[in-house]
Order: C-alpha cells, then sequence, then structure tokens
C-alpha cells in the first residue's frame, strides 16, 4: 500500500471472503461492515447482545445477515461460531462505551470497563482463531482507536485497552508465521468521530472540557470521519493480501501507521 490513500480500488490480486463475522455488528462501525461486506456478497454472522437491534440489522441487509445475539467477550462462543460458520474473515469491533470523566473521578470498575470488554473479546476471537485454526488466508481485523497514539485522558483506561489490541495483532501476527497459518492479522485506529454512539459521548465530553459548545468543537474536527468511511476501509484491507498491519483511518484518509 501507499503511504497515504483516500481509496483502495481492487488489485487484480484481491481476495474475497465467503462468510465472514463481525462483532458489535448492531450499531455504528460494525453496523456499516456488515452492511459494506452483505453488499459485496459476504455472508455475515453478526454479533451483538441486542437481539432487537440484530434483528433490525437482519430485516433491513436480508438473508445475507445471520444474527447471533451473545456476548462477545465469551471465549465459548468465539469458538463455536468459528467452529460452526468457518469464516474466512473476523473484524473485531464490539466495545463499550467509555466512562467520562478524568482520572481521579475514576472508580476502577469504571477506569477497566474497556479492559474487560474491548481487549477481552479481541483476546477471546484471536486466541479462537489461532487454536482452531481459520483457513490458511484468513484475515483477522481488530478494531483498535486512534488514542491508543494519542491517548484520552477523559475516558479511563481506553487508550490503553485499546493500545493492548495492538500487541495483540503482533503477537498472534508473529504466532500465526511461526506455524505457518497463513492467517493475516490487521489492526486499525479511527479517529474519534460523533458519527456513532460511542463518538459522541467523547466529543462531547472533551467539548465540555474545553469549555465550548458540541457543534464548535465538531467543526474543528472537519473532516469527519463516518462509519461507511470505516467500512470502505475495512473491506478493501483486509481483500488486499499487500496491506500494512495496521492503519489509522480518519476524515481525510487512511493511512499505515508508521
Amino acid at each position: 500500500m501507499g503511504t497515504e490513500s483516500d481509496d483502495h480500488p481492487e488489485s487484480p490480486m484481491s481476495i474475497s471472503f465467503s462468510t465472514a463475522v463481525v462483532t458489535g455488528a448492531s450499531r455504528g462501525f460494525g453496523h456499516a461492515i456488515a452492511a459494506a461486506l452483505v453488499a459485496r456478497g459476504t455472508g455475515v454472522v453478526g454479533i451483538a447482545r441486542d437481539e432487537a437491534r440484530l434483528g433490525a440489522v437482519r430485516d433491513e441487509l436480508g438473508e445475507g445477515f445471520i444474527p447471533v445475539a451473545a456476548d462477545a467477550t465469551d471465549e465459548a462462543v468465539a469458538e463455536d461460531v468459528i467452529r460452526e460458520y468457518r469464516p474466512g474473515l473476523l473484524v473485531l469491533n464490539a466495545g463499550a462505551t467509555p466512562h467520562m470523566a478524568p482520572v481521579h473521578e475514576q472508580t476502577w470498575e469504571t477506569f477497566s470497563r474497556n479492559w474487560h470488554t474491548d481487549t477481552r473479546h479481541v483476546f477471546a476471537w484471536t486466541r479462537a482463531a489461532l487454536r482452531e485454526p481459520l483457513a490458511p488466508g484468513s484475515v483477522v481485523v481488530a478494531m483498535s482507536s486512534g488514542a491508543a497514539l494519542a491517548g484520552s485522558p477523559l475516558s479511563g483506561g481506553y487508550a490503553s485497552a485499546k493500545a493492548a489490541i495492538r500487541y495483540l495483532r503482533g503477537y498472534a501476527a508473529d504466532e500465526s508465521a511461526r506455524a505457518g497459518l497463513d492467517i493475516r492479522f490487521l489492526a486499525l485506529l479511527p479517529q474519534l468521530t460523533p458519527a456513532t454512539d460511542l463518538g459522541s459521548a467523547g466529543v462531547a465530553g472533551y467539548a465540555a472540557r474545553q469549555g465550548v459548545e458540541r457543534d464548535a468543537f465538531v467543526e474543528g474536527m472537519q473532516p469527519i470521519l463516518t462509519p461507511d468511511q470505516v467500512a470502505k476501509a475495512v473491506v478493501d484491507l483486509a481483500t488486499d493480501p499487500d496491506s500494512a498491519p495496521e492503519y489509522r483511518i480518519a476524515g481525510d484518509g487512511t493511512r499505515p501507521v508508521a
């Protein structure tokens, strides 16, 4: 891949997947990613806790979307889904909305919230992908965050939980290579955006911290990253065998992490 790109056209060597699993598929980035994959003809198994929201996604996307209401942090769920559906692509997107408060106003329970959801579920599915294992040529995409690079002083352990996901990607890629599994592991680091429920909470928190109106804060974030941009990046990078292992995704484009 180049050093900077707003588009990732399919190359002659691009690959496709008959089945993908998307965690956190009922809303935000996960919903958009599921929709983009179904539009390409990939069957998507969508994991989320909210059965009603998953049902609404099924109604929207049709038979190409299989809803599975479950806790994505459950290792047994990861093992069972991989064994039953044999996906060629895992998109590990599930995550908790962090408690927005400075560190001295956090408790350990609020501070560690994202470790128990975001990091734990990436660990569970990464472990299952290596132990099953997924078929050669499979791809695992883990959603980290730009906060893993820049920090996030109002969201407790969110930034460190997302940084741990980057380490997990690297560890898994090394183990895949050592065992000759030919499973590719990617990490994507999207910037803060008001276009999702989680991002909207972050925007409100940081606007208040700076003493500015939310709309003024959002104006300073232009161009805004959209869920559709994230979905396109996931699809394009997962299907490009020459993609780099980590990318930052912002409203003005997608770039490999140096």
